[in-house]
Parts: structure tokens; C-alpha cells; sequence
């Protein structure tokens, strides 16, 4: 496809035409655009051939799992504004993330009361460098985040976490997890820009559900949600993942499971 910018006002004829040689012929240049480049043919699509295209659009991120149809669902966690997830599942998922973040790149700072739980994770990922930083709960130092060092913060604080020393910011992203349903879990969900439930009671199920819009089929289907099975969503949209572990993530990590 071709972006065609308009003639500019002095110009007597459209791009490639001899009016418009004869500018660059005079010393006069597109303002803004230099000198005419050489004359070749455009790069065009009829409208009918554009289905043709497979372009890869918002698949940058981090692969947690599987859908319902066996494509890889991707969580975008780092952009150019804040991004604040809230799961609701075992810690066994967000070492999972945790681990495929710093595949791709990124920093992790794990935020963690339950420090024994998350470090032999810590250990076997540092292979040379501290990809994984576990800290007290209130002790996370600045992360310093940017488009080249983008840097996710973990925090596994219980299910009423306190306010946070480091929050979301530009390249940073932050990932709640709470164990179970608790007295602030509706206002993080309310604030998060996704949220991810895995296996819960019926009740806590049809709080969930007034929270986050769920219908009540997926009300139902919570409860009853295997290991390793997430239901990702907004207010909007929803979609269940599975997450299998790649050789090496069920090495350290074991098997899928729910309650740690």
C-alpha cells in the first residue's frame, strides 16, 4: 500500500510530472520532504486484494497460554502508558509470567510476603544477571523503566495488599495477585485494565461476576475451572486461556496447579 502525501501549493502538477522535475531541476525542494527521489512504481493493492494481507496487529507481549481455539493468547503488558493487571489464582501462574517475561527481555521485581515460595524461582532464573529482584513486602526500590528496559512488578501481598511503593508507569507494569476474593479485590478489579480469574467458589464466583460483567455462564464455569486454566478479562471482552509449561518452566516450576 502506498501513503501519498499531497503536491505542495507551488507546485503546477502532480508527483512525477514535469512541472514537478522541473522544480528540483530549479534548486527547489518539497519543504519538508528534500529532493525527489527516483521514479519508480508504486506499491499498490486493489481494495479486493487486501484480504491477501496477513499482518501481524497486537501480538507483541508476553505468550500466556493457549485460547479456546489452540492460538496463542498474548497479555501486552509493556506500553507507553501505565498497565495494571489483577489475578485472582495460584502463584504458579504469575511464576509462569514471571518466567516468560524475562525471556522476552524485561525486568522482574517481585513483591512477596511469601518469600520461601518465589525463591527458587529467583535462584534459577539469575543465570548471570538479576532478571528477578524478590523483595519484602513495602521494600521494592525504583525501577527505573524504560522502552529499552521495560520492568513488570509482581506483588503476591496477600488478599488485602497494601498500597504499593512502586505502581504502574510507562513501561512498567504491575501484576496483583491475590490468593482468593477479599475486601478490596472489587476496587483493584474496578482500576485494573485486566483482570484474571482462576478457580474459585460459587460465591465468590457471582462477586466476580457483578464486578467484572460476566455472564452467567462464565459465573458458572468458575467454579469448575481445571488447573492451569485462566479466564482473562475486562468488562467487555473475555477469553479462557490454558497455560501449559514448557519443558524447562515445569523443571522449576512443576506442574499447573491452584493453591500453592
Amino acid at each position: 500500500m502506498t501513503t501519498t502525501f499531497p503536491a505542495p501549493a507551488s507546485a503546477s502538477g502532480p508527483v512525477g510530472t514535469p512541472a514537478a522535475a522541473e522544480q528540483v531541476r530549479g534548486g527547489r525542494a518539497w519543504r519538508g520532504f528534500g529532493l525527489l527521489g527516483p521514479r519508480r512504481g508504486r506499491h499498490e493493492l486493489a481494495a479486493e486484494q487486501l484480504e491477501l494481507l496477513g499482518l501481524p496487529v497486537g501480538d507483541d507481549g508476553v505468550v500466556i497460554g493457549t485460547d479456546a481455539q489452540g492460538t496463542p493468547a498474548v497479555l501486552g503488558l509493556f506500553r507507553p502508558t501505565p498497565f495494571d493487571v489483577v489475578l485472582v489464582g495460584g502463584a504458579w501462574t504469575a511464576q509462569v509470567l514471571a518466567l516468560r517475561t524475562v525471556g522476552m527481555g524485561a525486568r522482574v521485581a517481585v513483591e512477596s510476603g511469601r518469600q520461601p515460595l518465589w525463591t527458587p524461582l529467583v535462584q534459577g532464573a539469575n543465570t548471570g544477571q538479576q532478571s528477578i529482584t524478590l523483595h519484602a513486602v513495602g521494600r521494592v526500590p525504583p525501577q527505573g523503566p524504560s522502552v529499552h528496559s521495560p520492568v513488570l512488578v509482581i506483588r503476591d501481598c496477600g488478599v488485602r495488599p497494601p498500597h504499593g511503593r512502586v505502581t504502574v508507569a510507562p513501561w512498567q507494569a504491575v501484576v496483583t495477585l491475590l490468593p482468593y476474593p477479599g475486601p478490596t479485590t472489587e476496587r483493584l478489579m474496578t482500576h485494573a485494565d485486566v483482570v484474571g480469574v482462576q478457580r474459585v467458589s460459587p460465591d465468590e464466583a457471582r462477586q466476580i461476576g457483578r464486578t467484572m460483567n460476566l455472564t452467567p455462564a462464565d459465573v458458572e464455569a468458575l467454579p469448575g475451572l481445571p488447573d492451569g486454566v485462566t479466564l482473562w478479562c475486562t468488562r467487555s471482552s473475555r477469553t479462557y486461556v490454558t497455560t501449559q509449561p514448557t519443558d524447562p518452566e515445569a523443571g522449576l516450576l512443576g506442574t499447573a496447579r491452584r493453591m500453592d
